[in-house]
């Protein structure tokens, strides 16, 4: 049966018909014969090569030609550049064409899948993706990349079975798929479980005179702090991995512990509450980078009730939990889009971080909530019941200009529009920056920069307004930075132009405190107008040199101990202050932009890979099997010191669950 190219524009094609090379072969002469023999067995046996070395799945990420998978109404091209393996699979202009891998996966779990593609149309080339016959991937982008010498990655999740599994990519519209490089595959090695009573221990013992502990015993703490238990890890492969502990604690408080990896602190009072009894265990997780070889995991109490009873260390590598997707999942089991909660910025934060997840991982269903909350605002005409009064209100009309271009539906352009029509009248300090809202008179908050200037940077981009766009939202950063950013780097919280405010500085204008979150929308700020504003422009070295400064701020005051910042962020010598959640993901997140654009040295990468490591020790998964994460405070005004440090600290709230996808995907695509 011919395997058939497609006649699309610009991509050429072929046909591999074995009567045509046999018909060809009876032509030629001896010597030509030979010649021919020759490259065919060349060929051949790098084609077994490769499907040699893509079916023997490994424990990390093994690659799948697809030229060596099974193909219908389709085949196998060489006429575009940059493709690896012997040639790519070109899908044939139908619906229904597809390429089907076979592969092999070490343990059954979570894989994380991606096809290499190209598509030098001018449309999108969905594919429904199939993980043994069931759709997991329904409609998944294969955007254009330009041309048909560029490659891009789609990526999506998927559970696979222990063995064999099959991938299926089938076209579903009628210009059928894109060409289809390869398929990599990365399969978490299995995760390994090390003993308690097997590990180095110091000031406490082992026991067996509760129930349900694994092995031959656990391990239990004297009462006492500086006790620990010592495990000797060694990981399938260095890098990311997550360290799960599994403890019993009948008593009735917390026995917090400080979790070291090779000397280092990786998270500092790490929280072991109570399990209702000596006999019911539970688990808590810390996310943590290993070395090749051995190391050195040490959980020490800290605390005079000395550690918990401890039963084993689990070990995951490649982090284990997609803690994007997770948390994503977690949020729309707990809320609906039509209980999640009203038009705000905090709302519109986390769901700008579901974007970015939806980006990443093509799931519609990500993208569709988005949309469904959004169309409760929405009316058919593009009409949004909101004045617009106070640049918190303006945050999540990001998610307009997002689905205006996801869905080309134009009311969602309307209704973006009313915005940057409201900005045209906004009122304004005399020197140009826009009032923190109308029942703000005069004053700027560093909050501000992140409610508004993104959006309309996004929206001249997206809707021809650039010039206007890309000098308001340079001039907005600068006016506000002139006065809040201080010798420190750092931004105070507010700024009040009439000096009138009862926290305002009769002299300055300032508020008393840098309040930690305040600062991290400014960082995100920047480096989200610095991602649209051409380099010519006249205000982007300005721009540059505000960041610089504050990041070299946010590296003077990181905590040593845990990676994080603090809720008063120059104040972390006082004991009343702590480590803020949502603020950390903010700083983390700019600072490891910042590095990867150039705009700050390579050096400050280790801050970032600190911030992140200290992040993700809040974040955990419950005994429901959803996120928690923790010590986020809530919405906070302008005060003094001691109201910042006794603001309510929260769990789930929505400004570091959008911090924390904005911050982890960034670290995800980097790297860490």
């Amino acid at each position: 049966m011919p395997v058939k190219g497609s006649a699309r524009a610009g991509e050429g094609s072929f046909t591999v018909l074995p009567g045509r090379i046999i018909r060809s072969w009876r032509g030629l002469s001896p010597a030509a014969r030979l010649v021919l023999a020759g490259i065919l067995a060349v060929a051949l046996t790098m084609a077994l090569a490769a499907t040699r070395m893509a079916g023997s799945a490994g424990a990390a990420s093994s690659r799948y030609e697809a030229e060596n998978a099974t193909i219908s109404q389709g085949a196998v091209a060489t006429n575009h550049l940059n493709y690896s393996g012997t040639g790519f699979v070109d899908y044939t202009n139908v619906v229904g064409s597809y390429v089907e891998w076979t592969v092999n996966a070490p343990a059954a779990g979570p894989a994380t899948l991606r096809i290499h593609y190209a598509n030098g149309s001018t449309v999108n080339r969905p594919m429904d993706i199939r993980v043994n016959g069931t759709v997991v991937s329904a409609g998944l982008a294969f955007n254009p990349t330009r041309n048909w010498d560029t490659w891009a990655d789609a990526t999506l999740t998927a559970t696979l079975n222990a063995g064999t599994n099959t991938v299926r990519a089938t076209a579903t519209t009628a210009t059928g798929g894109p060409n289809v490089d390869y398929l990599d595959v990365d399969v978490a090695a299995p995760p390994s479980t090390y003993q308690a009573e097997n590990a180095t221990l110091s000031q406490a013992v082992v026991a067996t005179n509760h129930l349900n502990y694994t092995g031959t015993g656990f391990v239990d703490y004297n009462n006492v702090a500086g006790g620990y238990v010592e495990f000797s890890v060694t990981p399938a492969s260095a890098g990311t991995a997550t360290l799960v502990f599994r403890y019993a604690n009948g008593g009735t408080a917390n026995r917090p512990m400080d979790i070291r990896v090779n000397g280092t602190v990786v998270s500092a009072g790490l929280g072991f509450g109570p399990t209702g009894n000596w006999d019911t265990w539970q688990t808590v997780s810390v996310t943590t980078t290993l070395i090749p070889g051995a190391n050195a995991v040490r959980a020490t109490a800290t605390t005079a009730g000395g550690g918990p009873n401890l039963d084993s260390l689990t070990v995951t590598n490649g982090g284990g939990t997609d803690w994007s997707v997770a948390m994503v999942e977690s949020t729309m089991t707990r809320f609906t889009p039509g209980t999640i909660g009203t038009w705000s910025y905090q709302v519109g934060l986390y769901m700008y971080g579901e974007y970015l997840v939806y980006q990443r991982t093509h799931d519609p269903r990500y993208l569709a909530y988005i949309k469904s909350w959004v169309d409760r605002f929405v009316d058919s005409s593009g009409n949004i019941s909101q004045t617009f009064n106070n640049l918190d209100s303006m945050l999540s009309g990001r998610l307009l200009v997002i689905l205006s271009r996801e869905t080309g539906d134009p009311r969602y352009r309307t209704a973006a529009a009313k915005i940057r029509t409201r900005l045209d009248t906004y009122p304004r300090t005399t020197d140009g920056g826009f009032w923190h809202g109308t029942t703000r008179p005069s004053q700027l908050w560093s909050d501000g920069v992140f409610m508004v200037n993104p959006f309309l940077a996004e929206y001249g981009k997206q809707f021809n307004d650039s010039s206007y766009a890309n000098d308001e939202t340079s001039k907005q950063l600068a006016v506000y930075a002139s006065h809040l950013q201080q010798g420190n780097g750092l931004m105070r919280h507010a700024y009040d132009e009439a000096k009138v405010q009862t926290w305002a500085d009769p002299v300055t204008g300032l508020s008393p405190e840098f309040w930690c979150r305040a600062v991290g929308w400014f960082g995100m700020a920047l480096i989200d107008v610095l991602e649209i504003i051409p380099a010519d422009h006249p205000r982007r070295a300005e721009l540059v040199t505000i960041l610089r400064n504050l990041v070299a701020g946010y590296a003077q005051y990181q905590d040593p101990v845990t990676g994080r910042w603090f809720e008063v962020v120059d104040k972390g010598s006082r004991s009343d202050n702590w480590t803020e959640t949502s603020c950390s993901s903010m700083y983390t997140f700019t600072i490891s932009r910042a590095v990867e654009r150039g705009y700050v040295d390579a050096s400050y990468r280790s801050v970032a890979s600190r911030g992140y490591q200290g992040v993700l020790a809040k974040i955990s998964l419950g005994s429901d099997g959803l996120t928690n994460l923790v010590d986020v405070v809530v919405g906070t005004n302008v005060g003094t010191y001691s109201y910042y440090v006794g603001r309510t600290r929260a769990t789930n709230d929505f400004h570091g669950l959008g911090a924390f996808l904005i911050m982890n995907e960034q670290l995800v695509r980097t790297g860490g």
